[in-house]
């Protein structure tokens, strides 16, 4: 740990948090937690990390605070809200959002902290809780580079493919762009698998052919064998991505773009939803499949 920052605030203990934030302590980072549910800091405050009470408390006295919370407005709130992080982030700190959020939104928030003097990094990561537990997630950063550069230790504890790719919101801007290819390349998984079953081919040897050629990809090869044996649990769920799609949406029509395949990712993982599948992992899309097809991929 070569940095300046010592000492991280870090507000949001779900799937992706909390072993984003342990990979933090294991580093050397002192870590003080925060969570609107506070009973889930319970595990690394065990650990060693300690407790505050709201995102101001959060971040008081840190070289650097983390978010990493489910949309636009949990991310306004916890920053620029009441008992808000801008309240008492320290001058020279720097304000690091690993949410997925809209990128005109993260550049407001950058500008209202810049006023204050401090730092902001859009860092959304990719690679489900499997990459967050390993510290393997692949993370794309917005904002200044000095910034970018102070918190490069902390990026390397949490990922391994680190990336500055811009100024302000351009981070939050490429992972709507991966945020595109990874529902269109579930969409594209579960038709090669109705296909493959309606075919009565060997579904385990399907995959290991697929994924040994160049229609492979990081969904054929980590959900496909989920599908293939009915296993919905969730490491990313149906929602957050429906949340994410529907940002994707909105930055193409602010930029009069036309993205069909999105469109069509997002109607079949919306039906899912409406039948209350909501918390499935984002591979029970099959279900939507499945339905039209009337038939099932998992026995």
């Amino acid at each position: 740990m070569s940095s300046d920052i010592k000492k991280v605030g870090f507000i949001g203990m779900g799937i992706m948090g909390l072993p984003m934030a342990r990979n933090l302590m294991k580093a050397g980072y002192e870590v003080t937690v925060h969570s609107r549910t506070m009973s889930k800091c319970d595990e690394l405050v065990k650990e060693g990390a300690k407790k505050a009470e709201t995102p101001a408390e959060a971040a008081k006295g840190m070289d650097a605070t983390v978010t990493i919370v489910t949309d636009t407005p949990d991310v306004e709130a916890v920053i620029l809200g009441e008992k808000g992080v801008i309240e008492s982030a320290e001058e020279g700190s720097v304000v690091i959002d690993m949410s997925t959020i809209s990128p005109a939104v993260t550049k407001e928030i950058a500008s209202k902290l810049k006023d204050k003097k401090i730092g902001m990094i859009d860092a959304p990561v990719s690679g489900g809780d499997v990459g967050a537990i390993n510290g393997t997630l692949t993370i794309m950063a917005g904002g200044e580079e000095s910034d970018f550069n102070r918190a490069l230790p902390l990026f390397e504890a949490m990922g391994k493919t680190i990336t500055h790719v811009g100024p302000s919101g351009a981070g939050q801007s490429t992972k709507l762009c991966n945020q595109v290819l990874v529902g269109t390349h579930l969409v594209a998984v579960c038709e090669a698998l109705l296909l493959a079953k309606k075919s009565g081919l060997d579904l385990e040897k399907t995959l290991r052919v697929l994924t040994g050629g160049a229609a492979n990809s990081w969904a054929l090869a980590n959900l496909g064998p989920m599908i293939a044996r009915g296993d919905h649990s969730p490491g990313f769920m149906v929602k957050l991505l429906l949340k994410d799609l529907k940002l994707v949406m909105e930055a193409a029509t602010e930029e009069d773009l036309p993205l069909p395949g999105v469109a069509f990712s997002q109607q079949m993982f919306r039906a899912v939803e409406a039948e209350g599948g909501g918390d499935l992992g984002t591979q029970g899309v099959i279900r939507a499949f499945e339905k039209l097809a009337n038939m099932k991929v998992a026995e």
